[in-house]
């Protein structure tokens, strides 16, 4: 039986599968070749409604937030055992989703989904309250409880990670959720409900609607009954999710859009830099939000640096994301590609050197972009300030580390962003004035569930991963017993 024989794109809500109540569904398309694959059920104001009454039922009972950490912590490690049988089918449903080539499906989607619910399953039991000391003649404590129905709302670069940042906290701190997927890329969610139920999960603790942002989305997110939003996407709708979620005063994690620097130093290991610099732009595609998508060079060592990657990036195998040796794949719809060719011929028009790449790939149909680098862009371009969230890089010489540390700072984004160094004193005060929520140095992309992420500025706020999001599911009680 096939993924989607088993599976046939319907809603799961209240832990019943369910078409969409006017019956309405949409096309999945495979990125790499332009086809539809399958179809899933739409979603509408009706059928969310549905699945926060089944959330709020469910939370209300106590089926979830009854259980103590340790016994939720139980049914989410089951999970991650799941995710781990169950690798290859979901990195095969991963890769023809959203055209991620399959070795990184399985050595990074999968095994960061898997280590997310590990990780949040293990601190479910660590939400430990605190006795505080007062003058009054009482014994006053705090204890942290769940916030009730939580609205997940997730991208489609990464669907499979960027739901477990959220559902796995969520889940850990005894919330119910109803989880909203990208239109384009629905079918992990899709899958990992069966898994949820397998794994022990009650009916209604975790429920899916797929559908369209403007419809489904926009349901989810002014429904009276949710009392958290967890969001990623870009920072154009972040600003309205916040702004509707502000209106009835609900809490909000948004990990918004990203366009991080990545800081060369003239004492760079250059060998090492260069691979981090290229993982940082052609990963997924460019569809990243925390890529390196700006390099800042040393004025020293910037010819030399520009001359490696004209030589090393069109070596970068593109193609079939079903090929085990492809490292670039296509974007994830025409619609993104077409993006990141107006950035490119903008580029081109303001008089910027296309160092290499700039150009469609013909391949199978389908929605393929060379990597590209370009040079000789002044500061303020669009190119440069916004971003593009594709296979480009632009390349900018500094003379010191004010002028480096300036041109970092100096867009409305603060995700993420890298130095490449060998002094240990440098990197740590290059990375106390950087703007960002996460920096790297001399690597690119390195993330584990216990490292939190999030953003400054135009990039959000809140955190995923660590004990700072288990946090952010929570909320504080305060208990004072007189002792008169």
């Amino acid at each position: 039986m096939t993924t989607f024989e088993r599976d046939p794109g319907q809603l799961f809500i209240g832990g019943q599968w369910c078409e969409a109540a006017d019956g309405a569904r949409t096309e999945v398309v495979d990125p790499s070749r332009g086809t539809v694959v399958t179809t899933v059920a739409e979603a509408g104001p009706a059928d969310v409604d549905a699945a926060v009454r089944a959330a709020r039922e469910t939370y209300d009972a106590g089926a979830w937030s009854g259980l103590s950490g340790r016994e939720r912590g139980r049914v989410l490690h089951r999970v991650a055992q799941l995710i781990r049988e169950n690798a290859d089918e979901i990195a095969a449903l991963e890769s023809l989703d959203v055209g991620k080539p399959i070795t990184l499906c399985g050595a990074v989607d999968v095994t960061n989904a898997a280590n997310d619910y590990e990780y949040f399953a293990n601190l479910a039991q660590s939400q430990d309250g605190a006795l505080r000391d007062t003058p009054m003649n009482a014994l006053a404590y705090t204890k942290r409880e769940p916030l009730g129905v939580v609205a997940a709302i997730t991208p489609f670069n990464f669907p499979l990670i960027l739901a477990g940042s959220k559902l796995g906290p969520a889940l850990a701190a005894g919330n119910t959720v109803v989880h909203k997927p990208a239109d384009e890329t629905p079918l992990s969610a899709l899958y990992m409900a069966r898994l949820f139920q397998e794994a022990g999960v009650p009916d209604g603790v975790v429920n899916v609607v797929t559908g369209s942002g403007p419809v489904a989305g926009e349901a989810l997110l002014r429904h009276r009954g949710v009392d958290k939003v967890a969001f990623t996407g870009s920072t154009a709708i972040g600003r309205h999710v916040a702004s509707v979620a502000g209106e009835a005063l609900k809490p909000v994690t948004m990990e918004l859009g990203g366009n991080a620097a990545h800081l060369v130093f003239e004492d760079a290991d250059l060998e090492k830099a260069v691979g981090a610099v290229i993982k940082g732009f052609v990963f997924n595609t460019g569809q990243f939000c925390m890529g390196g998508p700006r390099l800042l060079v040393a004025r020293s060592v910037y010819p030399t640096l520009l001359g490696i990657l004209a030589e090393a990036v069109p070596g970068v195998p593109i193609g079939d994301p079903r090929d085990p040796a492809t490292v670039i794949g296509p974007m994830a719809a025409e619609k993104h590609l077409k993006k990141v060719e107006e950035y490119v011929a903008l580029a081109r028009k303001e008089g910027a050197r296309i160092v290499c790449g700039g150009e469609r790939l013909d391949l199978d149909g389908g929605y393929y972009y060379r990597p590209t680098v370009i040079a000789d862009l002044s500061n303020d371009s669009r190119v440069i300030q916004e971003e593009i969230f594709g296979p480009v890089l632009t390349v900018q010489p500094f003379d010191d580390e004010d002028e480096a540390v300036a041109l970092a700072n100096s867009t409305p984004y603060g995700l993420a962003s890298g130095i490449q160094t060998t002094s240990l004193a440098r990197a740590h005060r290059v990375a106390d004035r950087l703007q960002a929520g996460i920096v790297w140095v001399n690597d690119w992309a390195m993330l584990d569930p216990a490292v939190p992420f999030g953003g400054v500025k135009d990039s959000g706020y809140g955190r995923e991963y660590g004990p700072e999001a288990l946090a952010g599911y929570t909320k504080v009680k305060s208990v004072v017993v007189s002792l008169d």
